[in-house]
């Protein structure tokens, strides 16, 4: 019988979050071995490169799933529903990520080298721009510049979880919360539903389909 593994891939992620973010990605993997309690070696056989034990502990998956939910609603449904959820699940996965990133950035840490390929936020807004034009090339919206939408869309998603992150440290301070608890609180989807819903309703007059 396996035994089961006295470290969880869980607690190798916290450990390896903690050394990245003061190091950054130069960190060794042995000192987030020691952090862990557990030999190097242990960590390549739950991980197979040190990137992807970077971007596992940092929150940072290869492909989110909000790309790969705009595959699955391309020309499917009611189009303006679709921008909704995606928004949401966009906002979702940026009030995740973009804290880890902006941390990272202000004690100038390093990312992995990318060897050539596209940064992850280039390829999911060249994703939403491709789902656009699908959009368009169906008659589902009416002909304009999917570029511009998706920089509309991705700008002011991003820009509201930047602001939200400052303003929120002031809300904790003072009801005394911690971060996590407002980031999932009911008054705080409330607000993001709101914000999303009227992002939407603005913008869409200026792409809805032509109506004969």
């Amino acid at each position: 019988m396996a035994r089961i593994p006295r470290i969880t891939n869980q607690q190798i992620l916290e450990a390896a979050r903690q050394v990245f973010l003061q190091q950054g990605f130069g960190a060794s993997t042995l000192e987030i071995a020691q952090q862990a309690g557990i030999s190097e070696a242990s960590i390549f056989k739950r991980f197979s490169t040190k990137e992807e034990l970077f971007f596992a502990a940092m929150g940072i998956p290869e492909k989110p799933l909000w790309v790969s939910e705009l595959e699955s609603l391309s020309c499917k449904g009611n189009l303006k529903e679709n921008l909704i959820n995606i928004c949401l699940q966009i906002m979702e996965f940026y009030s995740e990520v973009l804290p880890q990133i902006v941390m990272l950035r202000s004690r100038g840490n390093a990312f992995p080298e990318l060897g050539g390929k596209e940064p992850g936020p280039i390829r999911d807004f060249k994703a939403l721009k491709a789902f656009l034009e699908d959009e368009i090339n169906q008659n589902r919206l009416r002909p304009c510049d999917p570029h511009t939408v998706a920089h509309i869309l991705l700008g002011s998603l991003m820009n509201y979880v930047f602001l939200e992150q400052i303003s929120s440290q002031v809300r904790i301070a003072t009801a005394n919360l911690p971060i996590e608890t407002y980031l999932n609180s009911q008054d705080r989807a409330t607000e993001v539903s709101a914000f999303i819903q009227s992002l939407v309703d603005i913008i869409w007059p200026g792409i809805s389909p032509i109506q004969d």
